[in-house]
Formats: structure tokens, C-alpha cells, sequence
């Protein structure tokens, strides 16, 4: 048998013992509990940076209202996706082209946009506006803005247009004599990289074949493809 001081030590020894559970228990429980209200997962900046993101979202599904057009030559990426037919990567590479070359300032500026058709330009001529204004000429005819798109057309309904076109712009452009006003005829070339082109060739000279545009900056195998058929270099 236990003595009474060897009893009294257990009973103590049992009450601590289980003091210390209930003090880890409480702990314990504190802080689940807390994380559990605040999303464990998620720290607090990540919660505003997913709102802006489901801001952004919900604006890029808001149809156009009737009457409304998009800025082209302003709007952010997420903005010009509500324009029909405009997704998410052509939206970036308008911006991107716009941000490299400088404003479109009409339809026919737009398409010198890669991806960027004909079919597509008439889709959009509705839709949008240049520097906060409709050219006359896109809200009339998309071909008649675009040259290169109208000078190809031999349909009898797009032939006014097309020779409006070729007054405009010639079938092919002669980079080593062009002006920099005759090399924004060419697709995806804008105001900047027409006055690197010209830039380019007084300092160092003619460009002896396509291939030599490389010489350019901002001009890359991508961009030298897509002039092909569009330049003559004599």
C-alpha cells in the first residue's frame, strides 16, 4: 500500500498531467480554428490579387452594348477580348504591335497585325475606334482601310475599292527607295519600325536580299515571312 505522501505525489502527478493536456488541447485548437476562417491556403495579398483577376474576367465577357466600339488604339488587352472574334492571345500581340510600332489609327493600320484578315476587319469595323474616332473610310469600307486586302480583290463589287487602293499603295514596296510613309504600306509595319528601316539603310547601306531586313531591330524571321511578296530589293 501507498503512503499518504506517496499518494498525495501521485495525485498531484495526475493533475498536472492532465492540466497539460487541456492547456495543448486549447492551444491547439486556437489557431486551426483561425486559419480555418482566413482560408489556410490563401495569404491576404493573394485574395486582392484574385479579385482584380475576377474583375478583369468578368470584364473580358461583358458583351458590347449597342452602339458601344472599343478604342483600339488605347484599349487594354482584356478590353479589346470583348470585340467579337478578338481572343485572348490575338488581343496581346494588338497591344504588343501597338506598343512596338506605335497607334493603328484606322482599320488599315490594325491590319498589319499578324493574324489579323480581311473577314476579321469587317467583323470588327462596327465595333471599334481609333484614337476616340471612327475613320470614315472603316465605317464605310473595311477593304477600302485596308489596301493591301482591297488591291488583291477581283470580285466586280470590290473593284472600286481596290483601285482606291493601288492610288494609295503600290502592289510592292522597294525598301532600299521607299520613303517612310511608302513603308507603311507594308503589313505589320508601323511608324517605328519604318523609320528604323530607313534609319537603318543610310547608316549602313542598301539591303542586298529579304533576308538582310534582320538588320533591323524588331524585325525578326517571323515578321521578314510575312513581307514576302509584299517588297521588291533590285
Amino acid at each position: 500500500m501507498f503512503t499518504r505522501d506517496e499518494r498525495r505525489a501521485l495525485i498531484f502527478l495526475a493533475v498536472v498531467t492532465a492540466a497539460g493536456g487541456v492547456i495543448r488541447v486549447t492551444r491547439g485548437s486556437g489557431p486551426a480554428t483561425a486559419v480555418a476562417a482566413v482560408a489556410p491556403d490563401l495569404p491576404g495579398e493573394d485574395l486582392v490579387a484574385q479579385a482584380a483577376l475576377s474583375r478583369q474576367a468578368e470584364a473580358a465577357q461583358r458583351p458590347l452594348a449597342p452602339g458601344e466600339r472599343v478604342d483600339v488604339d488605347r484599349a487594354t488587352a482584356v478590353e479589346l477580348e470583348r470585340l467579337p472574334r478578338v481572343g485572348k492571345r490575338l488581343a496581346q500581340r494588338i497591344v504588343a504591335d501597338r506598343q512596338a510600332s506605335g497607334p493603328f489609327g484606322s482599320l488599315a493600320g490594325l491590319g498589319r497585325v499578324t493574324g489579323v484578315s480581311a473577314g476579321l476587319l469587317r467583323a470588327l469595323a462596327p465595333y471599334v475606334s481609333f484614337g476616340g474616332a471612327v475613320p470614315p473610310a472603316a465605317a464605310a469600307s473595311p477593304l477600302s482601310a485596308y489596301p493591301r486586302q482591297a488591291a488583291s480583290a477581283s470580285a466586280a463589287s470590290s473593284g472600286a475599292a481596290a483601285g482606291d487602293a493601288g492610288a494609295a499603295c503600290a502592289a510592292q514596296v522597294a525598301v532600299n527607295r521607299a520613303t517612310r510613309e511608302e513603308l507603311l504600306c507594308l503589313p505589320g509595319i508601323g511608324a517605328v519600325l519604318a523609320a528604323r528601316i530607313v534609319a537603318e539603310r543610310d547608316a549602313h547601306g542598301a539591303f542586298r536580299d529579304i533576308a538582310d531586313l534582320a538588320r533591323v531591330p524588331g524585325i525578326g524571321r517571323a515578321r521578314i515571312e510575312h513581307l514576302k511578296g509584299h517588297v521588291t530589293i533590285p
